[in-house]
């Protein structure tokens, strides 16, 4: 165990895995979850909720203003959620959002004298966010070294995992049943299970029941 980290944490799957990932690797670990005015506002109580669940001090900052920026399904009820057509993003893209939010993180975990920050961002099992790469991702971490003349390191523990594989990482942490009954990934604020319509819960559900089928199905061992 080394440092101290900040996770950026919305409640969900990914975000849930990458805090219980966190508190094993690091010495001291903070939470922040951004309020942007999202369809979903339920996800920010499931979020203070799951960061009391693991003592874990949780800090809410207000970015309303990328609600005003970048319309989406995620923050307009009158956006329907839906995947992209022709090559297009979806409808719940966000313009910038992680962008938005790993350097609002980083400017909380320079305060916090937190070099580290964590975030679930996932390349592989993703909607085509461009936001979601890798290459950005590193991108970002050279220029917020630079903008503030502090060595932040930022760590994708997903970045190259199926939703499969990370619900076989929740499991291997230890918190596979608190991740899937606890946590809020659908965009229709259902708990646990979700919705099973939207593109999140497909998402969420096919690596679940994939991960189920090798855990539990005939021919494996566990």
């Amino acid at each position: 165990m080394h440092a101290k980290a900040l996770v950026v944490f919305s409640g969900g799957q990914d975000s849930t895995t990458c805090l219980v990932w966190a508190l094993q690797q690091f010495e001291e670990v903070q939470a922040v979850t951004f309020n942007y005015n999202q369809r979903h506002a339920h996800e920010i109580e499931v979020a203070a909720g799951i960061a009391r669940d693991f003592g874990v001090r949780h800090h809410i900052l207000d970015l309303g203003l990328l609600n005003q920026l970048a319309p989406s399904s995620l923050t307009r009820a009158d956006i329907a959620i839906g995947a992209g057509t022709d090559g297009g993003l979806p409808s719940t893209f966000v313009d910038g959002r992680n962008m938005v939010f790993l350097t609002f993180a980083a400017i909380l975990a320079k305060q916090l004298g937190y070099p580290h920050i964590v975030t679930g961002v996932c390349q592989t099992d993703f909607s085509g966010y461009p936001d979601c790469r890798d290459v950005f991702v590193k991108s970002l971490n050279v220029t917020l070294n630079l903008a503030m003349d502090y060595t932040f390191v930022v760590h994708t523990p997903l970045m190259w995992l199926t939703k499969k594989e990370t619900w076989r990482m929740a499991d291997e942490l230890g918190y596979f049943d608190y991740v899937r009954d606890r946590t809020l990934t659908c965009y229709n604020g259902v708990m646990g299970g979700g919705c099973g319509e939207c593109p999140a819960c497909e998402l969420r559900g096919r690596g679940l029941r994939q991960y189920e089928e090798e855990r539990f199905g005939e021919g494996t061992h566990g």
